[in-house]
């Protein structure tokens, strides 16, 4: 009796939601539905009813047809919540259509500064400088961040979503089709991989993703992905496998030992 009384009716938490950022380069609907029946192959849970953030930034200038738009995307298993870099005059029917204006906030400016009168100083006396060998080139390296992690030591069965917030992500046992984990960091994962595994979720391009057996549906490294409908690239045989981006692609290798 006791805990239904103090019980409040509503709580409200942060909670953390992942959502895929939908770039929009043309405005021309026919153009948008072709291109994403060629990107889902025609399959109808592509991507599985995903949140999803509009960002129209390079196409302001173009007017939109939110009304077609909207539904067009849904129909594809992606469901906007909210639009970035909108128009003012396309808020009242986005806001009509249940979702937000993404406000992206502005670096402010910097305070002028006056100029101060010079003060005349004595002229420093000249200081002998000794001649300074030239610097010897050095290789640039790549260094990935050290991150706390999250550790799952059980099977990530379908329809099951992890996400290492601010962490890598280290999976002992398998992750079965249908399953997706997600890292701000890195994955790791010392079993099968067959899911949906998304690296570098906040934009970490140095995030990796290993596996001792490579077998997804898709791989993410901050934001761009990759499917493998046509079939792996040929890889060595019982060797770790890992992705990361090479430039603006996803680049799939062994992992060599170093003996």
């Amino acid at each position: 009796m006791q805990n239904s009384l103090t019980r409040k009716p509503i709580e409200i938490k942060i909670s953390t939601v992942v959502a895929v950022a939908i770039l929009l380069h043309d405005s021309a609907f026919p153009v948008l539905e072709a291109a994403l029946k060629e990107m889902t192959a025609g399959s109808p849970d592509f991507f599985d009813d995903e949140f999803a953030v509009i960002d129209v930034e390079a196409i302001t200038e173009q007017a939109l047809d939110w009304d077609a738009m909207i539904p067009l995307f849904k129909s594809h298993g992606l469901n906007p919540v909210a639009v970035r870099h909108a128009r003012e005059e396309d808020h009242v029917t986005i806001r009509s259509h249940g979702l937000s204006i993404d406000v992206v906030s502005k670096p402010r400016a910097e305070p002028e500064l006056k100029a101060e009168v010079p003060v005349e100083q004595p002229a420093p006396a000249p200081v002998e400088i000794a001649p300074v060998e030239a610097p010897v080139a050095v290789e640039p390296q790549v260094i990935i961040r050290n991150m706390p992690a999250m550790v799952i030591d059980t099977p990530v069965r379908a329809g099951q979503r992890i996400y290492a917030r601010g962490a890598d992500l280290i999976i002992t046992a398998s992750v079965n089709n249908g399953a997706e984990v997600i890292a701000d960091g890195s994955i790791h994962v010392y079993a099968p991989l067959r899911g949906r595994a998304l690296a570098g979720a906040t934009g970490n391009t140095e995030a990796r993703i290993f596996a001792l057996t490579m077998e997804p549906e898709l791989v993410s490294i901050a934001g761009i992905y990759r499917t493998f409908e046509n079939g792996f690239p040929p890889l060595l045989p019982h060797h770790p496998v890992q992705v990361k981006l090479h430039g603006d692609s996803i680049e799939v290798s062994s992992v060599k030992s170093a003996g």
